[in-house]
């Protein structure tokens, strides 16, 4: 991510993760994980590491079919929520209020750290996720 036209840091430093509704989640894990390599965990996604462009830090995206009947992606429609990582959760979702945007009253926190959700323009669920300093479920392997 680069800054932007008024040389402000960037809000967004990553994609979090893609998560889509299938009709057989485990099936379609082990499609990925025989043609494509995506090796799905116990908790049924996958997370592929990278480091960050701005810090150098590592980083992960989260890949994670969802049953097709789940109520997650809510209030969207559509089959798939896209997951961008923040560093600083409070001051995104204050800024996107205050530029009109559609902020969810939705907020959870959990050992991987602090989520948010909007809906942008074209009625997607964005889920914005402050990961937690020490979370260890998303650091690489030893």
């Amino acid at each position: 991510m680069t800054d932007n036209d008024q040389g402000r840091k960037p809000r967004v430093h990553g994609l979090g993760g893609v998560f889509f509704k299938a009709q057989d989640p485990a099936a379609l894990s082990q499609w990925y994980a025989r043609h494509l390599g995506i090796d799905a965990q116990d908790w049924g996604g996958a997370l592929m590491f990278w480091n960050r462009a701005d810090t150098g830090e590592s980083a992960c995206t989260v890949w994670s079919p969802f049953k097709a009947d789940t109520e997650y992606f809510k209030p969207s429609d559509k089959p798939y929520m896209l997951n961008y990582r923040v560093d600083d959760l409070a001051g995104t979702l204050a800024a996107l209020r205050a530029e009109g945007c559609q902020v969810l009253d939705r907020y959870e926190e959990s050992e991987q750290g602090k989520f948010g959700y909007v809906v942008d323009p074209e009625g997607a669920l964005i889920e914005l996720w402050q990961p937690a300093p020490d979370d260890a479920s998303t650091a690489p392997p030893a």
